[in-house]
């Protein structure tokens, strides 16, 4: 395990010499592991290695679970997740992923060759810091998510990653996040002209088979197959 910054991470390659880049973040009360083994899964090409990161969130208070302390990404206060956000907690996070992102441009992965990528929790937080990213990215990932702090898109985003690919995912049962929240916030990318990839599969807030497969395929053409 490595520290950058304020976050702690595991690192996983696919080979030697990486030329690109996925940063991967949990869901709340996981941690960074909880992705590690789904790498091999993926059966990434071996002549074109990547970098996996996966940092762990910091530990805080939840107030949705009593207050209990676990990792989260930031603080939520009821079931209806975009009624009263934690905009001082999700710009926080923001800020550690900057320097994550940093990191790895200084060993030598330009920011074109970076995704990023979260499930739950960890997919609002990479929606919401690679849209207002200020260089373009190889693409986000965000899966059994929704769009943070969405009424603040327009005015905060980055041209830099107007055209960036997004693959979005959900889960037709899913009981945490619904699936009308994700296919709200897939439909406010649309309308503000992002190209969103969207997918949904008969699963609750899971990963699937299926859905592995395609994120194999969409890291295959976003990473240069």
């Amino acid at each position: 395990m490595q520290t950058t910054e304020n976050l702690e991470f595991v690192e996983r390659a696919t080979g030697a010499e990486p030329g690109s880049s996925v940063i991967w973040l949990h869901g709340l009360g996981a941690d960074g592991y909880d992705f590690e083994a789904l790498v091999p899964e993926l059966n990434l090409p071996a002549e074109k290695p990547v970098r996996f990161i996966f940092p762990h969130a910091p530990r805080q208070p939840v107030t949705i679970n009593g207050g209990m302390v676990m990792r989260a990404w930031y603080d939520i206060t009821g079931t209806e997740m975009i009624r009263q956000e934690d905009d001082a907690g999700i710009r926080r996070s923001a800020a550690s992923i900057h320097h994550l992102i940093h990191q790895e441009n200084a060993r030598g992965i330009a920011a074109g060759n970076i995704i990023l990528a979260g499930f739950s929790q960890g997919g609002a937080i990479a929606l919401h810091t690679g849209l207002r990213y200020p260089e373009s990215l190889a693409g986000i990932l965000a899966l059994s998510t929704y769009l943070p702090l969405s009424a603040q898109l327009e005015p905060e985003a980055h041209a830099a990653n107007q055209s960036t690919p997004i693959f979005m995912a959900h889960g037709l049962y899913d009981p945490v996040i619904p699936l009308i929240l994700a296919e709200s916030s897939r439909t406010k990318l649309q309308q503000a002209g992002y190209n969103v990839e969207w997918h949904s599969y008969p699963m609750p807030h899971a990963v699937s088979p299926q859905e592995i497969h395609d994120i194999s395929r969409w890291l295959r053409q976003r990473l240069g197959e």
